[in-house]
């Protein structure tokens, strides 16, 4: 127990400054004053949400490049829907019950507003016997004959 001295302090470790600290100013100016190498770099638009920025150049592009839109049913063929559901005495949920679709559907169908599915016009098709597709939009479907 001789060896052992209890007034000396050993340090194992010591904390180095944290990232904020050692970014102030501070500690910049005491670094260039040890003659210290110091890299810095200006981060743009830090802390800023900026990715959704709409400059003015971004709006001139997007005026100049086509227009992206989808292809909307025809009001025609919402006036032919609707022409052939009242005709067959169906409410739009009645007949949006037969082609296994909502209501709002038929109802997007008939004021123009739906993207056109093939699967569900050939079904509102079937059911009120008119065409809804090609150059004869509104004539009467025919059956067409089996072949043997």
């Amino acid at each position: 127990m001789a060896e052992s001295d209890w007034d000396t302090v050993t340090v194992l470790r010591k904390k180095g400054p944290t990232a904020a600290q050692s970014r102030s100013k501070q500690a910049v100016a005491a670094a260039q004053r040890r003659g210290e190498e110091l890299e810095t770099s200006k981060k743009w638009s830090a802390g800023q949400n900026k990715q959704h920025l709409v400059t003015k150049n971004t709006a001139k592009l997007d005026r100049e490049t086509e227009e992206l839109h989808h292809e909307r049913v025809p009001l025609e063929v919402g006036k032919v829907i609707m022409k052939g559901r009242q005709d067959k005495g169906l409410t739009q949920k009645d007949l949006a019950t037969k082609v296994n679709e909502k209501p709002q559907i038929i109802g997007d169908y008939e004021a123009g507003k739906a993207i056109p599915n093939n699967q569900i016009l050939g079904k509102i098709e079937r059911i009120i016997g008119l065409k809804l597709r090609g150059r004869e939009i509104g004539q009467p479907l025919e059956a067409k004959p089996l072949k043997k």
